[in-house]
Order: C-alpha cells, then sequence, then structure tokens
C-alpha cells in the first residue's frame, strides 16, 4: 500500500510500501488502493502572557534573574546547610522569587497605595529601615518595632520570625505586615487579605505573574507568602570585605576552620576587632560569634535575652549581622543609635534576669561585664564594618523592578 509523508508543512505525499505478513507469504491477491491519513501539524504552546508584566516593570522574561541556584563561597558548606530555614515544600525558584520581588516593592500591597515591603526594609540600608520606627500606611502612625535587616534571614533556625519570634515560620511572616492596621492597612475593617487578592487580580501584570510563577492565574494568600518568603530568602551576603578575607585562609580541617587566622588586607584595628569577636571571654575576647554565628553570622538557634532590660522574660532574636554598620537604629525597639552604643551595652551594660543568656553571665550568674579598653571597643566597631556587603545592596536583582 502506498504511506502518506507529511511534510512540515503540512503537505501530504503518498509512496509505496509493500507490507510482508507474519507467516512470511509475500504475495498480493490484489492491488492495494491508496489511504490518505489526515495530518495535523503540532500547534506550538501558546507564549507566555507578559504583556502586563512588560508595560510595568523592566523584568525580562526571557532571561530571569538567578535565585534559586546561587554561587557561594566554600564555606558555606554542610555545616552551614542546617542552619537553612527553607521549608521542604517551599524551595527557591526563579519565576516565584520574582514574582516575590514585585510584591516586595509594590506599594498597591498597602490599602492606600503608599506602602511597600521596601519602604521599611530599604536595599540601600541593607534592608533596614534608616529610622527608628517605620511610618505606616497612613503617614501619621508608626511601628512600635524597628525593621529588621533581611539578608541571610535564610539562615536562623527554627525559622521563627519577628523579634520576638511569633511567626512559626518565614511564610507565616510575610504577609502579617500587609494585614496590619498600621503597617500596610489591609486589616478586618478595610477587608482584610481577600481584599487585597481582589485587588491584585484586577490588576494587569499579576495574573500573568501568578500563571508564570504557579500555572495558573490564581491569587492566594498561600501564593504570596510563598512568593514573599522565597525572593527574601534570596538576600544571602557572602560577599563583604570578610567574606573576601576568609575565603583566602579558609581551611575545613583547620582547628575553628580558620576563624582565627589573621585576614588578609584587614587594618590593625580591624585584625583586633576580629578576635576579639570571634574569641571568647575567658579567653581574652569578648566572645561575640559564640551567638552571632560566621559565616552567615545569624544568631545561634539557642541564644536568650541579651539583657537590655532588667527581670526581662521576653527573648528576642535578631538578625543577622551583614550589614550591620548600614544600619541606623539597634534592637528590638531601636534605642540604641550607633555601633558604639551596641559594644558599650555588651560592655558594660547587660541587665539580669530569669531570660539572661547563660553566655553573657559570670560563672557565678552575675551578668558579664567585659571591661574593654577604649581602644578595643574601637576595633570591634571597626571589625562589624567590614561585614557590610556592597554586593546585596546595590544587586540589581534586588532592586526595584517597577519602570519609574
Amino acid at each position: 500500500m502506498r504511506k502518506i509523508i507529511p511534510t512540515a508543512l503540512g503537505i501530504v505525499f503518498p509512496i509505496s510500501l509493500v507490507l510482508t505478513g507474519c507467516g512470511g507469504d509475500t504475495t498480493t491477491s490484489g492491488a492495494t488502493p491508496p489511504v490518505t491519513v489526515a495530518v495535523t501539524p503540532t500547534t506550538p504552546p501558546p507564549p507566555p502572557p507578559v504583556s502586563g508584566i512588560v508595560d510595568f516593570t523592566t523584568i525580562d522574561v526571557s532571561r530571569l534573574d538567578n535565585y534559586a541556584n546561587p554561587v557561594l563561597p566554600a564555606y558555606y558548606d554542610a555545616t552551614v546547610a542546617p542552619l537553612d530555614n527553607t521549608p521542604n515544600n517551599n524551595p527557591v525558584s526563579d519565576w516565584v522569587a520574582t514574582l516575590g520581588r514585585v510584591l516586595f516593592y509594590d506599594k498597591r500591597l498597602s490599602v492606600n497605595d503608599t506602602t511597600a515591603c521596601a519602604s521599611c526594609h530599604q536595599q540601600a540600608n541593607g534592608f533596614d529601615d534608616p529610622r527608628r520606627f517605620s511610618t505606616g500606611f497612613s503617614g501619621t502612625a508608626f511601628t512600635s518595632a524597628h525593621a529588621m535587616r533581611l539578608g541571610n534571614i535564610k539562615y536562623y533556625r527554627p525559622g521563627t520570625m519577628f523579634w520576638d519570634k511569633r511567626a512559626a515560620s518565614l511564610e507565616l511572616q510575610v504577609t502579617q505586615p500587609i494585614t496590619h492596621p498600621i503597617e500596610m492597612g489591609f486589616d478586618s475593617a478595610h477587608g482584610g487579605i481577600n481584599a487585597l487578592l481582589t485587588k491584585l487580580a484586577a490588576s494587569t501584570y499579576y495574573p500573568d505573574l501568578f500563571t508564570l510563577a504557579f500555572g495558573n492565574a490564581a491569587i492566594t494568600e498561600a501564593r504570596i507568602q510563598q512568593a514573599l518568603a522565597q525572593f527574601a530568602r534570596s538576600m544571602i551576603s557572602s560577599a563583604s570585605r570578610w567574606d573576601t578575607a576568609y575565603a583566602q585562609v579558609f581551611s575545613a580541617t583547620a582547628q575553628n576552620r580558620n576563624l582565627n587566622a589573621p585576614l588578609p588586607g584587614f587594618s590593625a584595628s580591624e585584625e583586633l576587632g576580629h578576635q576579639l569577636f570571634m574569641t571568647g571571654p575567658g579567653q581574652g575576647g569578648a566572645g561575640c560569634a559564640a551567638c552571632h554565628q560566621p559565616p552567615t553570622f545569624g544568631l545561634a538557634a539557642n541564644s536568650l535575652s541579651n539583657g537590655l532590660d532588667a527581670n526581662e522574660t521576653v527573648i528576642f532574636k535578631s538578625p543577622s549581622l551583614k550589614n550591620v554598620g548600614l544600619s541606623r537604629a539597634f534592637m528590638h525597639d531601636g534605642r540604641f543609635s550607633t555601633l558604639e552604643q551596641v559594644i558599650e551595652h555588651y560592655n558594660s551594660g547587660i541587665q539580669n534576669g530569669p531570660a539572661l543568656d547563660n553566655r553573657l553571665k559570670t560563672p557565678g550568674g552575675a551578668p558579664l561585664r567585659l571591661n574593654l579598653t577604649a581602644n578595643e571597643k574601637a576595633a570591634l566597631v571597626a571589625f562589624l564594618l567590614t561585614l557590610n556587603d556592597g554586593s546585596l545592596t546595590t544587586d540589581a536583582k534586588f532592586s526595584d523592578p517597577f519602570k519609574k
């Protein structure tokens, strides 16, 4: 019989083909009429919807930024991996993190289009707020806690969020400011989170972004939480001056992984501060690294109160110390305005209380007094400034994606 061969243009041409029976008989009993087979050309999938994205943002949908597979230094190894609070059901992907970036910078997430996550977590300030308390959507009310830096937020176990650790995960934390009556305003009086979902669904770009991130245009609180959490966890700081210097001396098999080794390029004051930071009080240091653990400089999970107030019972966490030199307010209530004041607190101001961390106590249980010299305190400040990471504060993939 004749077989029909389709071409790339959908035109068919018959050719003759002799079929052999299973018994091996090659004779034919008569002419076989030609058979025409209708071939439907394969239709390529429609291009992804991008019109709204292109109209309002600078995102290049054909070449996404890399969030999922960052290149990290060798010392971000198996000793750091257990600190990662990424849940198994929300690993970072480029499209979902890109959606998170748009959400993070979009003032439409506030009830009156005045306030975004980035209003309080500003990239140039290490994703911190230079003000002690952040201004809410009304412009006249203020938060009661200082905004936290976001760099290396990924590296904190068990992953509880806010200063008082009231949110069990980053996913559960990220939408609470949106529904807060002072911060972004979508509280119950303004329709709650459902009012925001309706608002976003009516936009020209979010249906497209959610489709590209999740496969369909459904906009839900859970998906917003996933996207914002992925974007925030992508903010990894690994390119400070400390990182550059430590990479040259790091050894996985050396004592203390060479964290105490002299660092190339450091001034005498920076190196003194480095040694004080890494060395415990019993060995002549300040013991900072026992709680603020390198290389992420995130807080140790078992850290307790730092003795800000006498008889303190609430245990506050702290953000990573990366880019701490860019902050203008420190502690949960922003009570300190300089790093010098922070160092003096740990030097002479720790107050006793039932929640005070044992690392901040003497063997007899009294609050620790470091008795640092003026030179040593200045050296600790100099070292902390080496943790500033200009790559995180200037990286375009963490910047405002909206067209001006």
